[in-house]
């Protein structure tokens, strides 16, 4: 054993160790706190390569995550293309400055949904693993009973704690700390959730907004634009990564290696960049998805009948509908019948050159949701009849009106004969009545009446619905022509809400009824 003034104090009792450099030493495992520097021995794999604070990030990280990471700023605001990884380096951040001893914020998270909310907590929870043994496991909590409002919670051993919520931008009111608005332009409130979300900046803690845009007319886009050429009068700091841009700083190596760990033969670990920008632009419903959803470019909302912030407003996931099925043969196990439900059918005929969809909506009270969406692409009029007569057949199918425009009349007439007249309605589409259609349908999206599927076909079809006036006055309502069909799921939509809109006759048993 040495002496006091030698170079080891292994084994004295009763004496000080000498005093430890900024940092906490938890169990094996070695952290330095403002590096978030880690020495797991019984994590080997994940052990960064060095002590520099750049090594380690570097192993975890691509350039353009380093500089949205790097960035000490208060306020902070990125414009970034679908899929390249910019949450799990946010959650890393988020863990980053929560974490720290001494810190006096928690971390307020709102995501689009709670699927969304729940998977940013997990990815919060992976890296507080790697950082703190002692770190909680993520846990949910009632906020407010009365207004419905819980969260997915990650809490530290500085007292401080990750909360994250769904949409609802009540949420938000009366909690001071960090904000972090994780897919901000998919928010049907966004508006309000900044409004509500940034006084709770005041005491310090910061904003965080994370989004691909959603259309022109979408407050995230405001925002942007206020940077970019209004004086930035709000101090944010902006980033912009496009898909090309996260190719060059070297995603497809991450994916490939991904890819390599669940099938060493996957014939997608020959790509280069060009491969893989030709795929994604190939497999995108139209060009103004490919430019918006990849290339930062939002989508002209003043040309399309249907902003994107209508659409998004009435979007829900599959979890959130509980029953959602979208098919391209209309087969599937979705149970629609129920003697406790009421559906109603919309169908927009094509054969060619377009989709025939057969678009099924529940009423419940005054909200028509989406329980089926069937698109048939070059499908003879047998196979449209097998898919439209499995719903017809429902008994608690209540009407459904067809498109007998053209070829669509026998389809129509054949249904009409087989189900009762008084369950099938052929509709002849005149440009008085697809005005009908269109602005009804559009009057469901502002009041948010109807829920959609969470679908990028569905989205894509309905943003190509435009309103054009013509040389005599009168409004034409057209659909771009693209691979995805011509705005077919448009109209068999507006045809569904049409037939549960109003539903005037004498049933089968002779009795009248009206629905409205």
């Amino acid at each position: 054993m040495k002496k006091r003034d030698g170079k080891s104090m292994k084994g004295q009792k009763g004496q000080k160790r000498p005093k430890k450099p900024a940092g906490q030493e938890i169990g094996n495992c070695k952290l330095k706190i403002e590096n978030l520097q880690l020495e797991t021995p019984a994590q080997q794999e994940l052990r960064p390569t060095g002590r520099d604070r750049g090594v380690e990030l570097d192993r975890y990280f691509l350039p353009y995550q380093r500089a949205w990471i790097d960035d000490r700023s208060a306020k902070r605001i990125i414009v970034k293309s679908r899929q390249i990884g910019m949450s799990l380096c946010t959650a890393y951040d988020v863990v980053r400055k929560t974490f720290l001893n001494g810190n006096p914020y928690d971390a307020w998270v709102s995501s689009r949904d709670e699927l969304q909310a729940q998977l940013f907590g997990l990815d919060c929870a992976a890296w507080a693993r790697l950082v703190d043994k002692r770190a909680h496991r993520l846990e949910m909590r009632v906020l407010n009973r009365k207004e419905k409002i819980a969260a997915h919670v990650l809490p530290f051993g500085n007292g401080r704690a990750v909360y994250c919520l769904s949409s609802n931008p009540n949420a938000q009111a009366g909690k001071r700390g960090r904000r972090v608005f994780d897919e901000f332009a998919l928010n049907p409130d966004n508006r309000l959730l900044y409004s509500v979300g940034q006084p709770g900046t005041l005491w310090g803690g910061g904003m965080d907004i994370i989004s691909t845009h959603r259309g022109t007319g979408n407050f995230f886009n405001e925002l942007v634009n206020e940077v970019q050429w209004k004086g930035n009068p709000k101090g944010f700091s902006l980033h912009k990564v496009t898909l090309e841009d996260a190719l060059k700083d070297g995603l497809l190596g991450k994916l490939q290696g991904k890819w390599r760990e669940a099938d060493p033969g996957d014939e997608r670990l020959k790509w280069k960049d060009d491969d893989f920008l030709q795929h994604l632009r190939n497999e995108c419903a139209d060009e103004e998805t490919w430019q918006q959803e990849f290339m930062c470019v939002p989508g002209d909302d003043s040309s399309a009948f249907l902003s994107y912030d209508l659409i998004a407003g009435c979007e829900y996931s599959a979890i959130e509908s509980g029953q959602c099925l979208v098919t391209r043969d209309g087969r599937g196990e979705l149970p629609l019948e129920s003697e406790h439900s009421e559906l109603f059918a919309g169908v927009d005929i094509g054969r060619e050159h377009d989709l025939t969809v057969i678009w099924v909506v529940e009423r419940l009270e005054d909200v028509c949701f989406t329980r089926q969406v069937v698109c048939l692409e070059r499908a003879t009029f047998a196979e449209q009849e097998e898919a439209l007569y499995r719903i017809l057949a429902l008994p608690n199918l209540r009407r459904c009106c067809v498109d007998q425009t053209g070829m669509g009349r026998q389809f129509a007439e054949r249904a009409a004969s087989k189900f009762g007249a008084y369950r099938v309605e052929g509709i002849t589409f005149t440009g008085g009545v697809k005005e009908d259609l269109a602005y009804t349908t559009r009057t469901a999206f502002e009041k948010r009446s109807v829920r959609i599927p969470a679908d990028k076909w569905v989205r894509a079809d309905l943003r190509s619905m435009r309103k054009e006036a013509t040389e005599s006055g009168h409004l034409r309502f057209t659909g771009e022509k693209t691979r995805n069909g011509h705005a077919d799921r448009f109209w068999g939509l507006a045809l569904a809400l049409h037939a549960a809109k109003q539903m005037t006759g004498t049933t089968k048993d002779g009795i009248f009824a009206q629905l409205i």
